[in-house]
């Protein structure tokens, strides 16, 4: 499967590994920066024993394979070992190495590769949150997503290609506005002092915030899942509703603090709980908050926010990340056709 990008092109193997999903392309790119899917698929990990055994999967099915590949996933690598508390299975890369037959394997950080991923999006593969400002700023791009924590990256375009700094969002202190919140935060702080903001803008911080006001309204939770809060917001029951509007409204707080802290030009919110959501950001303060920075507002005014629609996002990423990374060290290109060569 040679594809339509020449004989320039370089095939490897991008992957976007999540706790419920992975998903695994074959890509070819070229010396333009073309990145072409030819092959994606998604698995289901309660599935499969392992990673190994749904990359093996994947490349049975591939005509023309390759023993090189690029891997999404959050947690971090440590002697081998991603270490990672939301993956069904252990992930060491030295014994995935060999059972696949890999000459090169990298593993990037989830949300590093949406930074990266971003910058490939379409008109189609996003929705636009703030009407009327759809054009980036000048500034770093913001990746930001409320999953299981608050993940963000941030992304600074060069001359020589993309730097990507991921972050620890979620974790500095949870700040609140209204007399509602320092209520809240008095609530949360019954576990400890320090309340990070992800123990609110997350899937699982929805339900503590669900939580947090029953306990304010001395009224037992009727729902006990982010789900059900969600589902119940959407039956009218007033505590979910007010539930989720006030996660909307902490969402657009937590993303303009980033985006004031860097000076964004534009944000990209990927993935998460939010597409669930969405349709609850016109009834909230989303936008009020988010440009409420004091001096900082009309810069704020001025940025963008999308949400992200590809599901691919992660894969795409992963591949631009492995592309730059083959300009950047073309020796690691020139062995592995000398390796194929001498196969």
């Amino acid at each position: 499967m040679q594809g339509s990008l020449g004989s320039n092109a370089e095939r490897f193997v991008a992957a976007d590994i999540g706790g419920t999903h992975a998903r695994v392309a074959l890509v070819q790119t070229d010396r333009d920066r073309v990145i072409e899917v030819q092959a994606y698929r998604k698995y289901s990990c309660a599935e499969f024993p392992s990673l190994t055994a749904i990359l093996a999967d994947f490349v049975a099915g591939q005509r023309d394979g390759t023993d090189r590949m690029a891997i999404a996933s959050a947690g971090l690598m440590l002697d081998g070992q991603l270490v990672n508390s939301n993956l069904p299975w252990d992930v060491s890369l030295p014994e995935m190495r060999r059972e696949l037959g890999l000459s090169d394997l990298h593993v990037i950080n989830d949300f590093a590769a949406a930074a990266y991923g971003a910058g490939r999006l379409t008109a189609d593969d996003r929705r636009l949150l703030t009407p009327g400002v759809d054009k980036a700023a000048p500034g770093p791009m913001l990746v930001v997503g409320p999953g299981t924590g608050l993940g963000a990256a941030v992304c600074i375009t060069t001359a020589h290609g993309n730097v990507v700094l991921p972050t620890e969002a979620g974790w500095p202190a949870f700040a609140p506005v209204t007399p509602r919140e320092i209520e809240i935060l008095r609530w949360m702080q019954r576990g400890g002092r320090h309340v990070a903001i992800e123990h609110l803008v997350s899937g699982p911080g929805l339900g503590n915030l669900y939580r947090a006001i029953c306990a304010i309204e001395g009224v037992t939770p009727r729902f006990a899942s982010p789900a059900e809060v969600t589902r119940g917001a959407r039956d009218g029951d007033p505590r979910a509703r007010d539930t989720v509007l006030s996660f909307c409204a902490l969402l657009g707080s937590a993303i303009g603090d980033l985006a004031a802290i860097i000076c964004a030009g534009s944000v990209h919110v990927a993935g998460g709980v939010l597409p669930q959501l969405v349709d609850f950001l016109a009834h909230s303060d989303f936008r009020e908050r988010l440009v409420d920075k004091g001096a900082m507002r009309p810069l704020l005014e001025r940025v963008p926010v999308w949400l992200v629609e590809n599901e691919r996002l992660g894969v795409l990423g992963a591949a631009s990340w492995y592309q730059q990374h083959l300009e950047e060290h073309p020796q690691e290109t020139t062995a592995r056709r000398e390796w194929a060569g001498n196969a």
